[in-house]
């Protein structure tokens, strides 16, 4: 491809993207510290303080006091908190085949199975949330953010291609002095971009990645756990599961080297309608993020199946802490959130940049 032509793929690319981008940026910023400003507002959930040692409820106790809860319903999955395994987060449902927004959470105390919260979906972090992943339109809102993000990575590399031949012809970073304040912009710009060139990179394809996490599930529930479960195929749904505990139980002898992270009961997305599929995970940074689903049979507890994941999922599970820095601590935090505020500036300047010329054009 000519510069010509590389010129103009970045600018429409830009010019297409760059505004939802910004809201990307903006909404994202927060998202990177949700930990730290759910704990300063008291929007997270934190356990009573008791000795250490002390001993888990049993997890059919903990079932019994969501359901009495709220009467009437069922629970679709148990989750233990990432910081803290003495909170357990129940989702609880009209039916066991219930959408995801008819899903309501109640939050219990692993130790004693007291209930703690009923937590509801609304305040600040919730709407940033919404607006970060969906724009609050669902699926489609998720594929329109992840084209978005695909143009957002075409314009990084074709402005990284455009900067070469300005590079070759002087000192790399080159910010000229003593000229317009446009060309001191577009200095600014350039360099920025370049600087910010690899964690944008990773940051926009991990966010692409992220907003197939539907199309994902669905290839893998027809592929690979289809395959787990096709003995079963034709079998009425189990029509009362039984002991959730010894499912668990049954997952970790299994896998002595992993730890729960969350259950999904029978006829949910991630299981079938025979099985609870008890998903481990291991305690290294990296093991800690990849799942495992064992399959164990909700009315005999036996487990009949536990495999690795295939590549697809591997990619999801990888990418989703990956785009938010929630792997390395506060001080990956940090560096996340000073690049992401180097990137507004670089998108808001592209965009002064192009009016600028338009408006110059036209004088």
């Amino acid at each position: 491809m000519s510069l010509r032509a590389w010129s103009r793929l970045h600018t429409w690319t830009s010019l297409v993207c760059t505004v939802f981008l910004l809201l990307l940026c903006l909404t994202g910023l927060p998202l990177i510290f949700h930990h730290e400003i759910g704990h300063l507002t008291g929007a997270e959930v934190e356990a009573p303080v008791m000795p250490p040692g002390t001993p888990m409820a049993d997890l059919d106790r903990v079932v019994a006091a969501a359901r009495a809860q709220r009467p009437g319903e069922v629970v679709q999955y148990l989750i233990w908190e990432e910081d803290d395994p003495a909170i357990l987060y129940l989702s609880m449902a009209p039916t066991p085949i219930s959408p995801p927004q008819e899903l309501r959470t109640v939050v219990i105390d692993a130790r004693t199975a007291l209930v703690l919260d009923e937590p509801r979906d609304e305040g600040f972090m919730y709407w940033m949330l919404r607006l970060h992943t969906d724009l609050f339109a669902g699926i489609p809102g998720k594929l329109f953010l992840g084209a978005m993000g695909l143009l957002f990575v075409l314009a990084t590399v074709s402005g990284a291609v455009l900067y070469g031949p300005f590079a070759r012809h002087g000192e790399f970073g080159t910010v000229r002095s003593g000229r317009s304040g446009r060309l001191r912009w577009l200095d600014l710009h350039n360099i920025l971009g370049i600087v910010t060139l690899s964690w944008v990179l990773v940051v926009g394809a991990t966010g692409v990645v992220n907003t197939l996490a539907e199309q994902v599930l669905a290839v893998w529930r027809a592929d690979q756990l289809a395959e787990m479960v096709e003995p079963w195929r034709g079998q009425p749904p189990v029509a009362e599961p039984g002991s959730v505990q010894a499912a668990v139980a049954a997952a970790r002898d299994a896998a002595p080297d992993r730890k729960p992270f969350f259950v999904a009961w029978p006829q949910t997305m991630f299981s079938s309608g025979h099985h609870y599929a008890v998903f481990l995970r291991g305690d290294t940074p990296l093991t800690h993020r990849l799942l495992t689903p064992a399959l164990v049979d909700a009315e005999t507890g036996r487990l009949t199946d536990l495999r690795a994941p295939p590549w697809y999922v591997t990619a999801l599970l990888v990418s989703q802490p990956l785009h938010f820095g929630d792997y390395g601590g506060m001080a990956l935090k940090i560096a996340w959130a000073v690049l992401d505020l180097v990137t507004i500036v670089v998108l808001g300047s592209g965009l002064w940049l192009w009016w600028r010329r338009r408006r110059g054009a036209a004088a």
